[in-house]
């Protein structure tokens, strides 16, 4: 959008990243929210939601002047009663002014969401979910007797403490550190996704005296009656973390109805570990510092035994500040944690880990069915491995995987298969060659074809011998 000359008060269409325009109205922000730095912005009050975002000037439009413009390219209905919302505001403003300002103690409802969740509206709490894509059914979180098997592996241990505000407390039925050199933070914890990692992650800021506050995602809760969501965790917490699959889950969980952003605040936190590519983790700063809110990427190098042992390789860019602020956290659930400067490093470096580790996995599976088929013993040949130079962990555990034909998940096929393919764009978008990885995809390509997805990496021996 071209940048044009606007005022306190002013209708305006704003535009957010990839989302269309939306009616809004350019208001007084909050005593105790700063303007962003850089480029200028105007704070805005969208009309028929909750959401309020700073914009910068040139992503702004005078609403009378591009109004036909914007509802022709705009036919949904939400959109239609957004724009009804403005067209009542200009009937009222003839008799009286009309104070939007948003005022200091405003929170968030969750009863809609707006622009920055594609503009789709989120219906009443009491309400059943009807209109909502199917792809956001996954944000209920389950009430009904039987919670997730995840949940119950954590809450075995666990004593459940059910809060005012409805979200779900938890605490290590022994809150005592087991570690004395840890002193867990005295802020309250949020943590979004109770997967392989994420059950791991919380069992071990548990030990570690933390208090956390857990909501879970999964497609067994479709039924589930609409209750604690993302937005409730973090509009109760000082610090959320958060660790879901891959770049789409990563958005939908932010913007999503009843997502993260309807939770941010100024001064909020949201720490994301998600293993995403460097626009998603650009995208989500982007709109999470514009709601006054700080921001931190920290993907996790390691699998789920690593989490549960709390031996994570913690990698983390974005806000310096937070990164300290995590410092009790980040020792809990890992032995170790680089700081890699602006948003978006800490991305990179873990698609170009995984790229690495992803193609020496597939390279381990070809050397060990070379060797079935020219008469060699497997056995003798990780025997030979384990004591040279490429002796790890790693090696002797995913051979052993393979022997055994054991190939429950540690890290599942489909993610290490989604990083090779982030890392060979990362590797495009710059025009560096990656045949390596590229190679390597395309063998774990054919496992998934083989219905390998929900196994362990290992299980891309099976593309070999099928």
């Amino acid at each position: 959008m071209a940048a044009v000359s606007l005022r306190l008060g002013d209708l305006v269409w704003g535009k957010l990243g990839r989302y269309p325009p939306w009616p809004g109205k350019i208001v007084n922000p909050p005593k105790d929210l700063k303007k962003p730095r850089g480029k200028k912005c105007f704070f805005v009050k969208f009309f028929g939601t909750e959401d309020h975002a700073w914009i910068k000037v040139e992503q702004l439009k005078p609403y009378h002047a591009h109004k036909e413009e914007m509802i022709k390219i705009n036919k949904g209905k939400r959109f239609q009663q957004a724009v009804d919302a403005v067209e009542e505001f200009l009937r009222r403003a003839k008799g009286k002014d009309q104070d939007l300002t948003i005022p200091e103690s405003s929170t968030v409802k969750g009863i809609m969401a707006g622009p920055m969740a594609a503009f789709k509206w989120q219906p009443a709490v009491s309400e059943p979910v009807k209109d909502a894509d199917p792809h956001f059914h996954h944000f209920l979180l389950s009430q009904t007797e039987k919670p997730a098997v995840c949940y119950q592996a954590i809450t075995k241990k666990l004593k459940i403490c059910e809060e005012e505000t409805g979200s779900t407390s938890i605490q290590a039925a022994d809150s005592t550190a087991v570690n004395g050199s840890i002193t867990p933070t005295d802020k309250k914890i949020g943590f979004l996704g109770l997967g392989l990692m994420g059950s791991g992650i919380v069992s071990n800021l548990l030990k570690m005296g933390h208090t956390v506050t857990v909501w879970n995602r999964t497609a067994e809760k479709e039924g589930a009656r609409l209750g604690r969501t993302p937005a409730e965790v973090v509009s109760t917490c000082d610090i959320t973390f958060a660790c879901v699959s891959d770049p789409k889950a990563a958005k939908d969980l932010v913007l999503g109805p009843s997502g993260v952003l309807q939770g941010i605040r100024p001064g909020k936190c949201y720490v994301d570990m998600s293993t995403v590519d460097a626009d998603t983790v650009t995208e989500l700063a982007q709109v999470i510092v514009s709601r006054g809110g700080r921001f931190l990427e920290a993907p996790v190098s390691g699998n789920q035994q690593l989490s549960n042992d709390g031996m994570l390789v913690i990698l983390a860019a974005g806000d310096r500040g937070l990164y300290e602020d995590c410092s009790s956290c980040f020792q809990a659930m890992g032995k170790t944690s680089f700081f890699l400067g602006e948003v978006g490093n800490a991305a990179k470096m873990m698609l170009i880990v995984n790229m690495v580790q992803g193609s020496f996995m597939a390279t381990i599976a070809e050397g060990l069915t070379l060797a079935q088929v020219t008469g060699q013993s497997q056995q003798t040949l990780l025997d030979i491995l384990n004591q040279g130079q490429l002796a790890s962990i790693f090696l002797d555990q995913k051979c052993q995987n393979i022997l055994q034909g054991n190939f429950k998940p540690d890290f599942y096929l489909k993610y290490i298969q989604k990083d090779l393919r982030l890392a060979i764009a990362l590797g495009d978008a710059v025009n560096h060659p990656t045949p390596m990885a590229a190679a390597a995809n395309e063998v774990y390509k054919r496992a998934k074809a083989l219905d390998q997805s929900d196994n362990d990496m290992s299980a891309v021996y099976r593309a070999y011998i099928h």
